[in-house]
Formats: C-alpha cells, structure tokens, sequence
C-alpha cells in the first residue's frame, strides 16, 4: 500500500495553499432488472487507494503542509457480505489501505462540510461521475455557511493534476502493463493458428476471451474488434457476427486488462494463411508506416512525430500502387491519405486503454518522456465505395503495437506477435 500512500503525497505536491481532494468511486451499474455489470473501480479513485469496492469516496486534505487521507466506504454488513463478498468497512480502509481515518459511506453528507473546515479551495473531477458535482457544491455551500466570516472556499477540476501524474509510469505498473501485454500477445498467437475460413467472429473473439481469462486477464480492456473482410474497413466494428470467408483478412484489435492495467493489439492476417498480392502489397505498407512510427517513440521527440511520418510513408506507398494521383508532398499537404487513413497514430496507454494524459502543453504538442506508453497503431482502409480499382476493395488493415518510452530509446511490449507477413504465413501453418 506504500504505492498509493506516495501516490497521495506527492498529488498534493503541484496544489498551493490548504486544500482538499475529493474522489469518487464506481459504482454497481444495472445491467437488467436485479443484475449488475461486473464491477470496475473508477481508474483515478484505484490509482491513489488500491481500494476496489464501489459506493466509494476518497478525500485528501493538505492543511498546513500536513497530508491525511480520508475514506468514506461501504459499512461492514454480515447480510450483505453473505450475499456479495467480504467488506473492509473503515477499519479495513485504514488498517489495510494506510488511510488515516475511515467513515460508513452514508455519514458522508454529515461529516465531509466539517472536515472541510480551514480548506480555501477543493479539486475533485469536474463532469465525471453523474451527481457528483452537484453533491461537491452543496458540500462547500455548507462548509461555506458554517462560518460567514471566513474565505470562501472555491472548485477546481482535479482531472488534468493526475492525468499527468499517470501518464508517467513508475516500475510496478510497468510490471503490471508488460504481464497485461505478454497475455493478450499470447492470444493473438494462439488466435493465428486457430483461425480458419468459414469460422464464425463471435467463435473468433470468445477464443481470444478464454486465453485472456485462462492466463490471468479475466476482462478485456475494450470490445475486442474482430472484422473480416471489408468489416475491418470500419474502424470501431464491434458486432462480430459474420462469416469468415476463404480469401478474408482478419482485422483483430484486441488486448486484455490485467490487475487494472490495459493492454492493446491489433493484427490483420489471413483468414485461409496467405496473403494476396493485393492484401501483401497493402499490408506492406502499413507495416512499413508501423516500424518508421515506433521507432520514432524516443524521449526528446514530439508526440506528433510518429503521425507525420506515418502519414508520409501511407501517402507515398499509395502513390506507388495509383490509389493517390500525384508527388508525396503535394498530396500529403492536402491530405490525401485521410480517405484511406483517418486516425491517429495512437494514444496514452495504462489503467485505461485511452488513457489521461496531456498531449499539448501551452499550445504546444508535448515531447515524449521516459516511462509513457503509447500505441502506435497505422492502418489503411479501402471500403467498396473508394474510388479505386476494385481489385482494392475491401482491404482493410492495421497493425497496432504498445510502446514503452525509455531511457536510451523505447521497447516495444508486443512485438512477440509477428508483424512480418512471412512469418504471419509460417505461424498459421502450424496449425
């Protein structure tokens, strides 16, 4: 629990003044009538806790440069644990969690105005959780009416102070992400010598389900995308309910979370274990945009290097095969690869698969730092309403690897899943 403790220390770092943090929990959402969604702790609320049951909130006060975490939980129940699951109650929140004092969650309204007391300013997550801001307000109205004569304390949003917090990642949750990555790896390993034509995808994603959860990644990070054929060319395809037929590619973006950390593949191979020419000229492409990119994920580089150089390595390859009329620069300048290649490069990486974190900085675009992790994931889609030859046609393609920015350079998390169509081909005869 040392982690979480450091972790509300140095929060309070960055904030001036006496100030207060409050944090909320998830919460138990319907799914229908009397079942629940599996339950997920809010990603902010586990990353300064460790603590993972819901109705929960946390409170960080820094008065007179002395730190004291508070929580408010759900109160130790015997009925109720019977039926759910074992509580910590406040007691545990503090004996267990290094919390300095604990309350029921339903004593939250009555005390929390109180221990505001002395505080000029309380940060909590603007608009994140319905009602909260609306609880936050009528908290500091009554700590405000408590004592007309002292300051009134103001709002502050607390997202962006730990967005940049996680978005650098210490060595336990590097620890964690690698675990996540080597299982979803292990998947698409195994998926690639699985995979025939006339499969179903929902067949295709409940294997990829059985070996996240066999190893240890019990939930994936995302619904996994598993789109055959011209599916692929839609980028956020999620039905995967269609026939896998002899001559498709199979666009599979799939990753699993691990202990609270994501993970996030994407692999096109083909469905029968051979690429065609058309698929291998394309797929070439991509693969060419994905090296040039991850390589270029290197502390001191902007964020916006690896999208420049993708852009300019799919607008040059397509001008190669005629899809593109025209010079690289000319074309690249007017964007001419938007029509096959809509997307960025990639995103922040950790307990969310789109994880928090700045990309700008005073209207500057950040430089990549030592412990981020990006995707960096090109793709190229060509539906059958592109103005193409049709032996193009729906071909679509990504490849997608996790990048851990490090000292000398970067290390990809994912690259023991073949990128290399000749070893993609010799993987699947395995089979």
């Amino acid at each position: 629990m040392k982690i979480y403790e450091e972790r509300r220390l140095k929060l309070t770092e960055n904030l001036s003044g006496d100030i207060a943090v409050i944090i909320p929990g998830s919460v138990l959402a319907n799914r229908s009538n009397d079942t629940a969604y599996p339950f997920r702790q809010d990603s902010n609320f586990y990353y300064l806790s460790g603590f993972n049951e819901p109705d929960s909130t946390l409170m960080i006060i820094n008065k007179s440069g002395k730190t004291n975490s508070i929580g408010f939980v759900p109160k130790k129940d015997k009925l109720k644990e019977i039926w759910d699951g074992f509580r910590h109650g406040p007691e545990g929140m503090k004996s267990d969690f290094g919390f300095n004092d604990a309350f029921n969650n339903d004593e939250i309204d009555e005390l929390l105005p109180d221990l505001l007391d002395g505080v000029s300013c309380v940060y909590y997550p603007f608009g994140k959780v319905e009602g909260f801001d609306q609880k936050v307000i009528k908290w500091t109205k009554k700590a405000n009416s408590k004592d007309r004569h002292s300051k009134k304390m103001e709002i502050a949003d607390i997202s962006k102070v730990i967005g940049n917090k996680r978005l650098i990642k210490d060595s336990s949750e590097i620890n964690i992400i690698e675990k996540a990555c080597k299982i979803s790896a292990n998947a698409h390993l195994e998926a690639m010598k699985f995979v025939k034509p006339g499969m179903n995808e929902a067949e295709v994603e409940a294997f990829y389900l059985y070996e996240f959860a066999k190893n240890g990644g019990r939930f994936p990070a995302y619904n996994p995308i598993v789109a055959s054929g011209e599916n692929a060319c839609v980028l956020h395809y999620v039905e995967n309910n269609q026939v896998i037929n002899d001559g498709d590619l199979l666009l599979v973006d799939a990753g699993c979370e691990y202990e609270m950390y994501a993970s996030d593949i994407t692999r096109t191979f083909p469905a029968n274990g051979k690429f065609s020419d058309e698929q291998l000229q394309i797929y070439n492409i991509v693969l060419e945009a994905q090296k040039a990119s991850v390589d270029a994920v290197r502390k001191g580089n902007g964020v916006m290097d690896p999208q420049t150089i993708s852009e300019k390595v799919i607008t040059e390859g397509l001008i190669d095969l005629g899809i593109i009329k025209g010079n690289l620069e000319e074309e690249h300048e007017k964007g001419s690869f938007k029509d096959f290649y809509m997307h960025k490069i990639g995103h922040w990486m950790g307990m969310d698969v789109h994880d928090v974190g700045d990309y700008m900085h005073e209207g500057e675009f950040i430089k990549f730092d030592e412990g981020m992790i990006t995707t960096i994931e090109p793709g190229i889609y060509i539906s059958s309403t592109s103005d193409v030859d049709d032996k193009w046609k729906g071909i679509g393609i990504r490849i997608e690897d996790d990048v851990l920015v490090t000292k000398d350079g970067n290390k990809n998390l994912t690259d023991t899943v073949p990128t290399d169509p000749a070893e993609i081909e010799s993987l699947m005869q395995e089979s």
